[in-house]
Protein backbone atom coordinates (compact mmCIF):
# COMPACT_ATOMS: atom_id res chain seq x y z
CA UNK A 1 0.00 0.00 0.00
CA UNK A 2 2.76 2.89 0.80
CA UNK A 3 5.35 0.81 -1.58
CA UNK A 4 4.57 3.15 -4.53
CA UNK A 5 3.39 6.19 -2.50
CA UNK A 6 7.39 6.11 -0.86
CA UNK A 7 9.20 5.05 -3.58
CA UNK A 8 7.44 7.87 -5.81
CA UNK A 9 8.06 10.34 -3.06
CA UNK A 10 11.92 10.14 -2.65
CA UNK A 11 12.53 9.68 -6.19
CA UNK A 12 10.52 12.86 -7.01
CA UNK A 13 11.75 14.72 -3.84
CA UNK A 14 15.13 15.57 -5.00
CA UNK A 15 13.84 17.32 -8.16
CA UNK A 16 10.81 18.95 -6.35
CA UNK A 17 10.55 22.44 -7.44
CA UNK A 18 7.43 23.09 -5.42
CA UNK A 19 5.92 23.01 -1.83
CA UNK A 20 2.17 21.42 -2.31
CA UNK A 21 0.19 22.13 0.61
CA UNK A 22 0.44 20.29 3.20
CA UNK A 23 -1.69 19.09 5.90
CA UNK A 24 -0.98 18.90 9.79
CA UNK A 25 -0.69 15.36 9.73
CA UNK A 26 1.47 15.32 6.97
CA UNK A 27 3.34 17.97 7.89
CA UNK A 28 3.74 15.99 11.66
CA UNK A 29 4.93 12.82 9.86
CA UNK A 30 7.54 14.81 7.49
CA UNK A 31 8.88 16.54 10.74
CA UNK A 32 9.32 13.07 12.88
CA UNK A 33 10.78 11.61 9.88
CA UNK A 34 13.23 14.67 9.30
CA UNK A 35 13.86 14.24 13.24
CA UNK A 36 14.35 10.61 13.18
CA UNK A 37 17.13 10.32 10.67
CA UNK A 38 20.82 10.76 10.94
CA UNK A 39 23.05 12.09 8.82
CA UNK A 40 24.06 8.95 7.71
CA UNK A 41 20.39 7.68 7.61
CA UNK A 42 19.59 10.60 4.48
CA UNK A 43 23.04 9.53 2.57
CA UNK A 44 21.77 6.06 2.47
CA UNK A 45 18.44 7.59 1.17
CA UNK A 46 20.08 9.61 -1.58
CA UNK A 47 22.27 6.70 -2.39
CA UNK A 48 19.00 4.60 -2.96
CA UNK A 49 17.88 7.44 -4.84
CA UNK A 50 20.88 7.98 -7.14
CA UNK A 51 21.22 3.98 -7.68
CA UNK A 52 17.56 4.07 -8.56
CA UNK A 53 18.23 6.89 -11.39
CA UNK A 54 21.72 5.27 -12.50
CA UNK A 55 19.35 2.31 -13.81
CA UNK A 56 17.78 4.43 -16.67
CA UNK A 57 18.98 3.06 -19.90
CA UNK A 58 20.08 6.63 -21.11
CA UNK A 59 22.50 7.41 -17.80
CA UNK A 60 23.27 3.66 -17.23
CA UNK A 61 26.14 3.94 -19.37
CA UNK A 62 27.70 6.94 -17.27
CA UNK A 63 28.34 4.77 -14.24
CA UNK A 64 28.98 1.20 -13.18
CA UNK A 65 26.99 1.81 -9.74
CA UNK A 66 24.13 -0.69 -10.81
CA UNK A 67 26.19 -3.81 -9.37
CA UNK A 68 23.00 -6.07 -7.91
CA UNK A 69 24.86 -6.15 -5.03
CA UNK A 70 24.87 -2.86 -4.38
CA UNK A 71 21.31 -2.29 -5.53
CA UNK A 72 20.61 -5.20 -3.13
CA UNK A 73 22.05 -4.07 -0.38
CA UNK A 74 21.10 0.05 -0.86
CA UNK A 75 17.32 -1.71 -1.20
CA UNK A 76 17.90 -3.54 1.85
CA UNK A 77 19.05 -0.85 4.18
CA UNK A 78 16.14 1.83 2.52
CA UNK A 79 13.53 -1.11 3.39
CA UNK A 80 14.77 -1.24 6.59
CA UNK A 81 14.85 2.43 7.79
CA UNK A 82 11.04 3.12 6.06
CA UNK A 83 9.95 0.21 8.16
CA UNK A 84 11.80 1.41 11.45
CA UNK A 85 10.72 5.16 10.52
CA UNK A 86 6.99 4.43 9.92
CA UNK A 87 6.26 1.43 12.64
CA UNK A 88 7.98 2.81 15.19
CA UNK A 89 9.72 5.89 15.31
CA UNK A 90 6.76 7.70 13.78
CA UNK A 91 3.77 5.36 13.91
CA UNK A 92 1.40 7.91 15.44
CA UNK A 93 2.13 10.26 12.83
CA UNK A 94 1.93 7.44 10.47
CA UNK A 95 -1.60 6.33 11.74
CA UNK A 96 -2.66 9.80 11.83
CA UNK A 97 -1.85 10.81 8.18
CA UNK A 98 -3.21 7.64 6.80
CA UNK A 99 -6.71 8.45 8.75
CA UNK A 100 -6.96 12.11 7.94
CA UNK A 101 -5.49 12.52 4.13
CA UNK A 102 -4.82 8.67 2.93
CA UNK A 103 -1.88 7.33 2.22
CA UNK A 104 -1.07 9.69 -0.69
CA UNK A 105 -0.14 12.07 2.03
CA UNK A 106 2.94 10.03 2.91
CA UNK A 107 4.28 11.25 -0.80
CA UNK A 108 4.44 15.15 0.63
CA UNK A 109 6.18 13.78 4.30
CA UNK A 110 8.97 11.47 2.02
CA UNK A 111 9.17 13.97 -0.53
CA UNK A 112 10.50 16.61 2.89
CA UNK A 113 12.62 13.78 4.06
CA UNK A 114 13.88 13.43 -0.24
CA UNK A 115 14.98 16.52 -0.08
CA UNK A 116 16.78 16.69 3.26
CA UNK A 117 18.85 13.32 1.75
CA UNK A 118 19.81 15.57 -1.36
CA UNK A 119 21.02 18.39 0.92
CA UNK A 120 22.79 16.35 2.54
CA UNK A 121 24.63 15.17 -0.49
CA UNK A 122 24.83 18.79 -2.06
CA UNK A 123 26.00 20.20 1.22
CA UNK A 124 29.79 18.51 -0.25
CA UNK A 125 32.15 21.15 -1.15
CA UNK A 126 33.09 18.60 -4.23
CA UNK A 127 29.38 17.57 -5.05
CA UNK A 128 28.95 21.95 -5.27
CA UNK A 129 32.23 22.05 -7.26
CA UNK A 130 30.53 19.71 -9.43
CA UNK A 131 27.26 21.32 -9.65
CA UNK A 132 28.86 24.48 -10.85
CA UNK A 133 31.15 22.96 -13.35
CA UNK A 134 28.34 24.22 -16.00
CA UNK A 135 29.29 27.64 -15.50
CA UNK A 136 32.56 27.94 -17.32
CA UNK A 137 30.72 26.79 -20.50
CA UNK A 138 28.09 29.29 -20.72
CA UNK A 139 28.24 32.05 -22.98
CA UNK A 140 28.85 35.41 -20.77
CA UNK A 141 28.72 37.26 -24.13
CA UNK A 142 25.26 36.24 -24.23
CA UNK A 143 24.36 36.82 -21.29
CA UNK A 144 25.55 40.30 -21.20
CA UNK A 145 23.58 41.38 -24.58
CA UNK A 146 20.65 40.21 -22.23
CA UNK A 147 21.44 42.39 -19.11
CA UNK A 148 22.29 45.23 -21.51
CA UNK A 149 18.83 44.63 -23.23
CA UNK A 150 20.17 44.25 -27.01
Amino acid sequence: MFRLTIVAALLTASIAAYAPAQSTQSDALGKCLADNTTGKDRKELAKWIFLAMAAHPEIKQYTNANTLTGVEESSHTVATLITRLLTDSCADETRAVVKVDGSAALKLSFEKLGQLAMQELMSDRSVTESVGHFERYLDQKRFEELRSGK
